[in-house]
């Protein structure tokens, strides 16, 4: 991490500021502040914010990468606050300007709001964007929606005829939804040897994240066990709080946790040791099984890869074999680190381990993945159940369509 972040005194609470906010008005809204880190010394660097909801926060990640001939590369781009931008001028002054901004998804919005903002910041930059971008409920043109018109570009289908082909390869992964597509553009720099995707896999650390821990409010508010606890900022509760935080932002709703009624939740309430506004008046409508540890340790599968239950539940299986074709295509190449958007990063895995995670739309998976302990065992059944009452719910109200079936 770059330290001096954390200790400039030049910081100004105006630099986190992001005004549009309300087109995804996730927490923490208007302010966002920004870490940077090192991934590959002089040619790779996150920066990460966070965004959630409830306090619920996970980063949300952008990464950039220095090209061979002179500047930059930048890969989802993120909320472009002064104090970001600031940090990507700083490399720009060292590596060269921005070349290319890729957008590498049609459905993520979190990601797609910020790219014309950010795009604006560094004008000579070339925008590609994933095929078939949608908005709803009406959709409009890219340009209308803030990408400069005369600058941004679909990424082409085969990627050899990008103007970056010389360093980069991707695949682009676009199911079509019927009301809309889902995109997914797996980009893999080859000197590096390093993979960059957007939603399509994780990995969970044990420990919360170094954005998340800035501000470790959200992850003290979860680590209570009920709106009657005052929560020490200590190490081991800011553990619990992000591993709480973990299971209900991938299951929304796991096994192991029940929502309080609604007129308990108000008398718990009026006990509660603060009713300020920030801690949602008291509110606190949570309770943890005991054995909340057990579910966790099941999700993180010491690190393992694994593709969100969400996906896995309500967009990978609508065309599995697609998928899988997409996943053998970004397998065959020789990358030994991977940078998702969201969660852990970077991730030191490679192509197998890559594979592996799409294993839930075979009918019959590896058996080494039962053969290697938790690294490769799939998600408990019972923590999907949420997920599944939302596909059934979907299902009959005409939203979603029945899976395809898995493949032989």
């Amino acid at each position: 991490m770059d330290r001096e972040q954390l200790v400039d005194s030049n910081i100004r609470p105006g630099d986190w500021s992001w005004s549009f906010w309300p087109l995804v008005p996730l927490y923490p809204y208007g302010r966002r502040r920004t870490l940077r880190q090192e991934v590959v010394k002089d040619t790779i660097w996150t920066f990460d914010q966070i965004q959630g909801i409830i306090y619920t926060v996970v980063p949300i990640r952008m990464t950039v990468v220095k090209l061979e001939a002179g500047g930059l590369l930048v890969y989802a781009p993120i909320a472009p606050t002064r104090e970001c931008i600031r940090l990507v001028k700083e490399l720009v002054a060292k590596h060269g300007d921005v070349k290319y901004i890729i957008l590498p998804t049609s459905s993520g919005l979190e990601h797609k709001v910020c790219v014309g903002p950010f795009a604006r910041c560094f004008p000579l930059a070339q925008v590609f964007v994933a095929p078939n971008q949608w908005s709803f409920p009406l959709n409009l043109p890219l340009s209308w929606l803030g990408f400069p018109h005369k600058r941004t570009y679909i990424l082409p289908e085969d990627s050899s005829q990008a103007p970056f082909a010389s360093e980069f390869r991707y695949a682009v992964l676009d199911i079509n939804l019927g009301r809309g597509s889902f995109g997914e553009v797996a980009l893999f720099h080859k000197r590096s040897r390093t993979l960059l995707v957007t939603d399509a896999v994780l990995s969970v650390p044990e420990e919360p994240p170094a954005i998340v821990q800035i501000d470790p409010y959200p992850l003290l508010f979860h680590a209570r066990d009920s709106a009657l606890d005052v929560i020490e900022n200590n190490e081991a509760n800011r553990r619990k709080g992000w591993q709480r935080i973990s299971l209900f932002s991938i299951y929304f709703r796991p096994s192991v946790l029940e929502m309080v009624g609604l007129w308990q939740a108000i008398r718990d309430a009026f006990k509660a040791p603060n009713h300020s506004r920030k801690a949602y008046f008291g509110l606190f409508p949570f309770k943890w099984h005991e054995n909340w540890q057990q579910s966790f340790a099941a999700l993180r599968g010491d690190g393992r890869l694994f593709v969100a239950p969400i996906l896995q539940t309500l967009i990978f299986n609508q065309a599995p074999r697609q998928v899988l074709d997409w996943a053998d295509k970004v397998a065959n190449w020789d990358f030994q680190r991977i940078i998702p958007c969201h969660f852990d990063s970077p991730v030191e895995a490679g192509s197998y381990q890559f594979r592996q995670a799409f294993s839930f739309l075979e009918k019959k998976p590896a058996m080494s993945e039962y053969l290697f302990g938790t690294k490769n065992q799939p998600l408990p059944k019972e923590d999907f159940e949420f997920i599944r009452q939302l596909e059934g719910d979907l299902l009959k109200r005409g939203i979603a369509t029945p899976p395809r079936e898995k493949v032989d």
